[in-house]
């Protein structure tokens, strides 16, 4: 525990050495293999909200000292496994990680500061849902580490609230915004949903402009995605509630984005708007296919194993059910029950849809570093079907690399369907299949 608060002054002091010197430059690079975010999964909830199908629990009762016990084991065996020398951010994700412990998060940023290099000025998230994170609690998990908080706010309505089945209110999470602004200026990031069924647009935009009166300098627009097995998919499967309509969720995005843009924020990727240069270097490093380690039931991660004598990175997914992921942690060291190489294709088809999320898009460099011999002239340049989303100005290929516009970014989507099937003929052209009985 003394450990553990020791980290955490560190890293109180580093974060105010960086608000007052400009500080937090990285030491010296360090290798690709040897760097990764890791996330970290709180699987329990107080409720199901209506529109949720994450690998989430309501339990009776938590054994937190087992869970503990098991996430700061997990963290460990999978970061010695994996190489990696330097955590560059943690994320604390769910569930509702809110309802853990301050210790618990102390507990394990510690063993990740004692397996490997975390320094002290990295960006620590949590995810805060407002019922669990009165203004003491928030004060004691910045005292365990914490230093940017995430808060699921998602509507300023308490009858869209109802709907979604959140436990909050309006007026909650208000004040939990304020009191996390008060503690951590600069550093909170607020979640709203768009595309409920009966939204309208002009009443959306209201509590978007009323959030920017009252919002830090981070902002997530999310649309919703109804899914099978949830409460609120079945209600509009039965007819008791009306589908949300697509293109009122597409003016909404395209109003909200606007609107934010005249208010001084940078939409740095598809659902995500910073200013004052608050990005969230976690979110980016998956954006730019780094490695992440994912701890917790049903966390996931990409990294190259090369404890094992790996040469591939490997996508990997923990098991779901908290008890029987203890379980195995207990036996084995970590939980990991699903581990798929990915071939060099499917690494490029991921650098790709997810360069292209953000605004920066893969710059010539960043492609080089996955791809050594087909530059993205070579992949798209000569592509009749590209071309004709340059001179639309959806796209841009230059000097910088390859990119959306500001216009293109609205419609990624559909822009993937396009350039995927590209970069697949690019690939087949460059390594042909053998000629049988050759």
């Amino acid at each position: 525990r003394a450990r553990a608060g020791a980290w955490a002054a560190a890293a109180r002091v580093a974060q105010g050495r960086r608000r007052v010197e400009g500080a937090g430059r990285s030491p010296s690079p360090v290798a690709r293999s040897q760097r990764a975010a890791l996330y970290v999964h709180w699987p329990y909830c107080e409720k199901r909200c209506s529109y949720c199908n994450f690998n989430k629990y309501i339990p009776r009762g938590v054994d937190e000292a087992a869970m503990r016990s098991c996430l700061v084991t997990e963290a460990q065996t999978l970061l010695r496994l994996s190489g990696v020398q330097r955590v560059e951010s943690v994320f604390f994700g769910g569930g509702t990680p809110s309802l853990a412990s301050p210790h618990t998060v102390a507990a394990v940023l510690e063993a990740v500061a004692q397996t490997a290099h975390l320094p002290a000025d990295s960006e620590v998230t949590l995810e805060v849902n407002p019922t669990s994170a009165p203004a003491s609690r928030l004060a004691a998990f910045g005292a365990a580490g914490v230093n940017r908080l995430s808060i699921g706010l998602q509507s300023l309505d308490d009858t869209e609230l109802q709907l979604l089945g959140r436990t909050h209110s309006a007026s909650d999470a208000l004040q939990t915004l304020a009191e996390a602004r008060r503690l951590f200026p600069g550093r909170v990031s607020v979640d709203l949903m768009l595309g409920l069924p009966a939204q309208q647009v002009g009443p959306w935009l209201w509590q978007l402009e009323e959030l920017l009166r009252r919002c830090d300098d981070h902002v997530s627009l999310y649309q919703l995605s109804l899914e099978r097995g949830t409460a609120l998919f079945t209600r509009v499967q039965r007819g008791a509630l009306p589908a949300p309509d697509p293109e009122r969720a597409a003016e909404m995005y395209q109003e909200g984005r606007a609107l934010l843009r005249e208010a001084g924020f940078r939409q740095y990727e598809v659902s995500n708007f910073a200013r004052h240069g608050a990005l969230s270097t976690h979110n980016w490093t998956y954006w730019q296919c780094g490695q992440y380690i994912g701890v917790g039931p049903g966390a996931h991660g990409r990294f190259v194993p090369q404890g094992a004598g790996g040469l591939a990175r490997e996508a990997r997914i923990q098991t779901l059910e908290p008890d029987n992921w203890m379980k195995e942690v207990k036996l084995f060291g970590h939980g990991t029950r699903k581990r798929v190489s990915l071939g060099e294709l499917e690494l490029l088809e991921e650098v790709l849809a997810m360069g292209l999320r953000t605004d920066v898009g893969i710059t010539h460099q960043h492609w080089q570093q996955f791809e050594p011999q087909l530059t993205l002239g070579d992949v798209f340049g000569a592509s009749e079907e590209v071309n004709r989303l340059l001179e639309q100005g959806l796209l841009l290929l230059d000097h910088r690399g390859l990119r959306c516009s500001w216009e293109g970014l609205a419609v990624l989507d559909s822009l993937l369907l396009t350039l995927l099937p590209r970069l697949q003929e690019a690939w087949q052209q460059k390594t042909p299949s053998p000629v049988p009985g050759g």
